[in-house]
């Protein structure tokens, strides 16, 4: 071991375990399922808005007796996808995905909300200790018992070729149910990735560093919140162009403000 064995650095990329290597594998997995999931969000949000806006948009015939609708045009002159019901499963449809599809990556990057008051006060290894029990005894576990049961519940529903209990409403509901327990599949590859990490953190070299997913080092306590770095503000204020004639040179920061007397 060098003499510089006791410094704290950040592990290169040729002396990373092979258990690390495969944590940041499984992540890169996780992350791109949820990017591409997150991507629901729009056809989620324009089917919505054409569903509310084309039921509301309708009109009656001069003498009242006929009663006219955007929704009533596109169903009868386009497809019968523009019916309200079949727009409204869709809708619940892409929200389940989107939902099921980003837990895991929502874990990699802990942006689910920590509602405790214990852990915060707790060092670096308890905390890594909490994650690791907490994803051996509890996470995997339940991810697995879920995502069996989804597969069952997906299978039932392709074995009978299970559809809406609308006449007018989707067919193929084995698929939201295969997505549904794929959402779990990819949350238990997100737990998986974080226990390979608290391993490293826990039994590994304490001096080397690398980006963890859901704890912070002790050096860096207090950076981020729910996943999301901590922006801190200056004392300094950045200087802006002012003219000279509304600007004064009085000993103030330039660009500061400057408190104008009462009148």
């Amino acid at each position: 071991m060098s003499a510089n064995s006791d410094e704290i650095r950040e592990y290169r990329r040729e002396e990373r375990p092979f258990v690390l290597r495969a944590s940041l594998w499984l992540r890169a997995f996780v992350d791109q399922v949820g990017k591409l999931a997150s991507w629901l969000i729009v056809p989620l949000v324009l089917i919505t808005c054409l569903d509310v806006v084309a039921r509301k948009m309708i009109w009656r015939s001069a003498d009242g007796t006929e009663v006219y609708g955007l929704q009533i045009w596109l169903v009868n002159n386009v497809s019968q996808m523009f019916g309200s019901t079949l727009l409204q499963e869709l809708e619940w449809h892409l929200h389940t995905g989107l939902f099921a599809l980003v837990l895991g990556y929502g874990y990699i990057y802990n942006t689910h909300v920590r509602v405790d008051l214990v852990r915060e006060t707790l060092s670096f290894r308890k905390r890594a200790w909490i994650e690791f029990i907490g994803i051996t005894i509890f996470m995997l576990p339940f991810c697995l018992i879920a995502t069996y049961f989804a597969i069952v519940y997906a299978y039932d529903s392709w074995a009978v070729n299970e559809i809406s209990a609308s006449t007018v409403g989707l067919t193929h509901r084995w698929i939201i149910k295969s997505v549904l327990a794929f959402g779990f599949i990819v949350a238990a590859v997100s737990g998986f990735a974080v226990w390979l990490q608290m391993v490293v953190a826990l039994f590994g070299n304490p001096n080397r560093r690398f980006d963890l997913m859901a704890v912070e080092w002790p050096e860096q306590s207090g950076q981020t919140i729910e996943g999301k770095r901590r922006i801190e503000i200056d004392d300094d204020v950045p200087a802006f162009e002012t003219s000279d004639a509304t600007a004064k040179d009085d000993g103030a920061p330039i660009g500061s403000a400057q408190r104008q007397p009462a009148e």
